[in-house]
C-alpha cells in the first residue's frame, strides 16, 4: 500500500484566501470617482472590472528589467481601470483620470483598505508551531508584501512567490515549483489553500500538490484538522 508523506509546507493564496478587501471593488471605484465628476453605479463598475479583469493578458513581463517592473505592473493595472470605465459607463468622463489612479491605486496598497482572513494569524502561527512551513503563492503584485506586513502575517511566513519572482502566473506550474524550491520540500509534502478552482485548486493538483478549497474551511482554523494538526 503506498502512503503519501507528510505534508512539511502549507502554501497559501493571498486575496480570497489569506486575506480579503474591507470594501468591494466596484463600491470603491466608484466612491472614489465621485469627486472627480463620474457618478457609475458600483455594480455597473463591479462586472465590467472582472469583465476586464480576465481579459487582460497576463501581467507578466519577461523582457524586461526586473527593476521596471514595478512601473510595469502598475500600468497593467491602469489598463484595467480605464477598460473597466469604459464598458461599465461610456459617458463617464473623468476630471482628471490620472489623479483618479493614483488615488486608487494607492488605496489598494494600504492594509488598512484589506483585513486578515479570521484565525488566519492562528492557523499559519499553529502550523509553525508543529514545525510546518508556511508561505504564499499569489498573482498579485509588488503591493503584496506590504499589505501582508501591515496585517501582522509576513512574520508567520517562510516565503511569498509573486508572478515577477517566477516568470509565470498560477496555475502554472512553475509558480508553484519556485516556492517548493525556496521551502526544500517536494510536490507531495506540500499543501495549498486557495479559492480559485482553475487557478489554485486544478493548478496546485496539476503541480502535484494537495490542494484545499478555502471553502470548505469554516472556520479557518479547520485546515489544522484537515492537516491532522491539534489546535492550539
Amino acid at each position: 500500500m503506498n502512503v503519501s508523506p507528510p505534508v512539511r509546507a502549507v502554501l497559501f493564496d493571498a486575496a480570497g484566501t489569506l486575506i480579503r478587501l474591507r470594501e468591494p471593488v466596484g463600491d470603491t471605484y466608484a466612491r472614489l470617482a465621485r469627486p472627480f465628476g463620474v457618478a457609475t453605479r458600483a455594480d455597473q463598475i463591479e462586472h465590467a472590472f472582472r469583465a476586464a479583469w480576465q481579459q487582460m493578458p497576463p501581467m507578466l513581463f519577461p523582457s524586461a528589467p526586473p527593476e521596471r517592473t514595478v512601473e510595469l505592473e502598475r500600468a497593467w493595472w491602469r489598463n484595467v481601470v480605464a477598460t473597466t470605465f469604459r464598458s461599465a459607463d461610456e459617458a463617464a468622463e473623468f476630471s482628471d483620470f490620472e489623479q483618479y489612479f493614483n488615488l486608487l491605486f494607492a488605496h489598494f496598497a494600504q492594509p488598512s483598505s484589506w483585513r486578515a482572513t479570521e484565525d488566519a494569524a492562528e492557523v499559519l502561527a499553529a502550523l509553525r508551531a508543529h514545525g510546518l512551513r508556511t508561505g504564499v503563492v499569489s498573482n498579485f503584485d509588488h503591493r503584496l508584501k506590504s499589505i501582508l506586513d501591515g496585517l501582522g502575517l509576513r512574520a508567520l511566513l517562510d516565503m511569498i512567490v509573486l508572478p515577477a519572482d517566477a516568470g509565470a502566473l498560477k496555475p502554472d506550474a512553475r509558480i508553484f515549483r519556485v516556492a517548493l524550491s525556496q521551502l526544500d520540500v517536494v510536490e507531495s509534502e506540500a499543501a495549498y489553500v486557495g479559492d480559485d478552482a482553475e487557478r489554485d485548486i486544478a493548478g496546485a493538483r496539476a503541480a502535484g500538490l494537495r490542494a484545499i478549497d478555502v471553502a470548505t474551511l469554516q472556520p479557518f482554523t479547520t485546515l489544522l484538522h484537515t492537516l491532522g494538526i491539534a489546535a492550539p
